[in-house]
């Protein structure tokens, strides 16, 4: 007793397997990441060191070669590369594809550790290590500006109101903001005047790190109360850092103010975001690894909507770049394809079998399939992209042609007056193993894109899992339930419809005139 006698024998054990498919394939497509291409991205890790006041020609000789020289022995390295420019120093490096990313970015760490005692000692802080992967690119790109605000004030309301209330929507990563200012004491010095004083930069760092500190102070305690003490200490407002003694010299304090000027101002001043003119800052959202890219921009745009109604009138908020724009036009020209494809599979069907309860079963039999491929791509960790999506309207065609090659056989049988549940047991029986052998073969044809290396390998591993994955399916449905539905679909007295009867002598001619040309060859 093979498969397709089985099922016909418990044509409910039939149903519910494929009942189960859909249900796996509906259940891993909720979970299933959406975004434009496949995360292909091979490991990088870039290590960051800021150095300030040193020019490009020092961080090059001092941090620059020592790290690369240290990174450079890491097995898996495809290319490293670097810049050096005024007060930082950042590496790139990036592995072969394969490499696992944890562990390339603890050699790294290892390696930057073992070389830190050859840079400079008055680092500020150790090189940064960080890791990078395919989600680390903006999944919506906002702009901020103000006509009568500073970019100060504008990055401290996105700090305060905008960035928190962004994070907390679900799958985001972070929320960057490009062409920010941040608050900072300038010092200003007049050369001349701390020539005069005998005093260097070094004379007012160290008396910032002297007074400038905030200290336990410890506690007060008596016979009945005991009281925490605190002292003030941190320096905060341009007087406070002006009045600043940096030095006593023959009795007299010098201050900060006798040698140049404390200005609060913006940390970086050589940059500048600006329209025509206007301030403004970029706030990029990036999303998790994995995540619904469409979910994501959805649930902005209505954390948006809340935003803006407690926006100042002075500050404008739009988004200027929203890379689901492009996956959304993929998903609708998918959705229109496959309705076409749909339409036009049941018409050819008709066409040959003329018979409409013949030529709906494909709409019963695709679906499954197409669905059950959902449940793989989530098994596998795939997400639904380009690729993915080319995938499941090539494979709309291929999936089908089983269930036809079946029910033709099936229909064969009645023809020739067998009754409906002994045709589909005798049709079912004699192509089970073509169908076997025909599915697996189409599967096999794309399983070598599981061997390919490198990035185009990777690339298209996706779509050859799904089309092979989405053909053995098929066949399984071919065997269970299209024998089952065409004894249950299938009126109880066989007749041709007058559709059938009309156009039955055309397709006759088709067979005798291919008899005679293939007599003719042979």
């Amino acid at each position: 007793m093979n498969l397709s006698e089985f099922s016909l024998r418990r044509p409910v054990f039939a149903v519910v397997l494929n009942i189960a498919i859909i249900v796996f394939g509906i259940i891993g497509y909720t979970f299933l990441g959406v975004r434009d291409y496949p995360a292909l991205d091979p490991p990088n890790i870039s290590v960051r060191t800021s150095y300030p006041g040193a020019n490009a020609e020092i961080i090059e000789t001092q941090i620059t070669e020592p790290l690369e020289k240290a990174v450079n022995g890491i097995a898996g390295i495809k290319n490293i590369t670097s810049q050096s420019s005024q007060g930082s120093s950042n590496i790139s490096v990036e592995f072969n594809l394969g490499i696992n990313l944890e562990e390339a970015a603890n050699d790294v760490r290892d390696k930057v550790s073992q070389a830190q005692r050859s840079l400079p000692t008055d680092l500020e802080a150790p090189p940064v290590v960080s890791k990078a992967d395919a989600s680390n690119d903006p999944v919506v790109i906002m702009l901020l500006q103000s006509d009568k605000r500073n970019a100060l004030e504008i990055t401290e309301y996105a700090n305060n109101n905008l960035v928190e209330r962004i994070q907390t929507v679900p799958g985001v990563s972070g929320v960057n903001i490009w062409g920010e200012k941040k608050y900072a004491m300038r010092i200003w010095f007049d050369p001349q005047k701390m020539s005069a004083y005998t005093l260097t930069p070094q004379d007012v760092q160290a008396a910032l790190l002297r007074e400038n500190v905030e200290l336990p102070a410890g506690k007060l305690a008596g016979d009945k109360t005991e009281l925490g003490i605190r002292t003030f200490g941190k320096i905060n407002t341009e007087e406070e850092f002006n009045n600043l003694i940096i030095k006593n010299i023959n009795g007299a304090d010098i201050r900060l103010k006798d040698i140049g000027e404390a200005v609060l101002g913006p940390e970086n001043e050589e940059s500048v975001l600006k329209e025509s003119g206007v301030p403004m800052i970029g706030v990029a959202v990036i999303p998790q690894p994995g995540t619904n890219y469409i979910a994501i921009s959805n649930d902005i745009q209505k954390r948006l909507e809340e935003i803006k109604k407690d926006l100042p009138e002075d500050i404008r908020l739009e988004v200027t770049n929203d890379q689901t724009v492009n996956i959304r036009k993929s998903i609708s020209e998918v959705k229109e394809t496959l309705i076409i494809s749909f339409f036009l599979v049941v018409l050819i069907i008709y066409l040959f079998f003329r018979d409409w309860l013949i030529a709906i079963r494909p709409l019963i039999d695709i679906p499954i399939s197409l669905i059950g491929a959902f449940f793989l791509m989530y098994l596998f960790g795939f997400s639904i992209n380009v690729l993915t999506l080319l995938a499941i309207v090539l494979a709309t065609g291929l999936v089908v042609d089983d269930g036809i090659v079946v029910t033709e056989n099936i229909y064969k049988k009645m023809e020739e007056g067998m009754p409906k549940w002994q045709a589909a047991r005798e049709g079912s029986k004699e192509i089970y193993f073509a169908v076997i052998a025909t599915s697996i073969t189409l599967a096999v044809v794309f399983l070598p894109i599981l061997f390919l290396e490198g990035f185009t390998g990777r690339l298209f591993r996706e779509f050859g899992i799904v089309v092979a994955g989405a053909v053995l399916i098929s066949a399984f449905v071919s065997l269970t339930l299209t024998p089952v539905l065409n004894v249950y679909l299938s009126r109880k007295v066989f007749k041709h419809s007058k559709f059938y009867v009309k156009t039955e002598p055309f397709f006759n001619g088709m067979e005798n005139g291919y008899r005679r040309i293939l007599k003719g060859f042979m």
